[in-house]
Parts: structure tokens; C-alpha cells; sequence
């Protein structure tokens, strides 16, 4: 195995535990607490929220998807990025497939345990809000920066 591949697995299997053990011990704290904590007043809280969308809420609600599908796009979505990872050897690229693999994989044991994603952070300004979300949802963000940052920097690189 190559060092790269070796590399991003490592990353998924630390973005997994991380995703998992905060969540574990949050939930626990949460519902202990009631649910809900102010963090930082009128800017972060931590919250349980139970999202059986996708990403933000999206397709969620009434008529939110089944988990199981969900859980079948994310996991085919990580056998094509498995795929890629296996193709290239920019390690941006290679580090922001693992987050993402780590961060789908993170959400699709949620699903498994509870039929929705467990999400926890939550940030707020006056009337703004920004969706609950959870460190698999931030390893997904982050995983995909690392990706178009590669994907700017090599062109830049590519072009005489």
C-alpha cells in the first residue's frame, strides 16, 4: 500500500473515532443537561438535533429519504472515492478523500444507530443561523476545501 493510501486511511479511521466518541459523549452530556447548553451567549450552543436529511437538513423533514438510502448513496460515494484516492498522488487531494470517507462513513453509523445524523453544534447571530452539524459534517467540509485548494494550486502549477 502506498504511502498516501496509507495516509488517508489513517485520517478516516481518526475522523471516525473523533466523529464517534464526540458525539457519544455529547449525547450523553446533553441529555443530561436538557438538551441543550450556551456555550458562548447569542453565538454557540450545543444543541441535540436529530437530522434525517442530508447535509443542513436538506431532503429532510416529512418527506425526508429512508436512512438506508442515504446510508447506500454515502457508502457508494466512498467506494468512488476509495477509487480515486487509489488513482492520484497529490497528497491534498488524498488527505481531503480521507476526511470525506471518514466524515460519510461517521454519519452513515448514525444512521445505522438511530435512523438520522446526530448533530450538536450549533452557531447563531441575532436572526442568522447556521444548520447543526457535527464533526463528520466539519471533516466533509474540510475534506472537500483540501480538494479544490489542490485542484487550484495544481492548475496553477500545470500552467506555464
Amino acid at each position: 500500500m502506498r504511502t498516501l493510501d496509507k495516509q488517508a486511511m489513517g485520517i478516516v479511521l481518526a475522523t471516525v473515532l473523533a466523529d464517534q466518541l464526540s458525539k457519544e459523549l455529547l449525547m450523553r452530556y446533553l441529555q443530561k443537561v436538557g438538551g441543550m447548553v450556551q456555550v458562548f451567549d447569542g453565538f454557540f450552543r450545543l444543541v441535540t438535533v436529530f437530522n434525517s436529511g442530508v447535509s443542513f437538513g436538506f431532503l429532510g423533514g416529512d418527506k425526508a429519504l429512508p436512512p438506508w438510502i442515504l446510508s447506500v448513496v454515502a457508502v457508494t460515494v466512498c467506494i468512488g472515492l476509495f477509487v480515486w484516492l487509489r488513482r492520484i498522488d497529490r497528497p491534498l487531494i488524498g488527505w481531503g478523500i480521507g476526511l470525506v470517507i471518514g466524515g460519510a462513513i461517521g454519519n452513515v453509523i448514525d444512521r445505522a444507530r438511530w435512523g438520522a445524523v446526530f448533530d450538536f453544534a450549533d452557531f447563531h447571530v441575532g436572526q442568522w443561523h447556521y444548520p447543526s452539524f457535527n464533526v463528520a459534517d466539519s471533516a466533509i467540509v474540510v475534506g472537500v476545501g483540501l480538494m479544490l485548494i489542490d485542484s487550484l494550486i495544481g492548475e496553477k502549477r500545470r500552467t506555464p
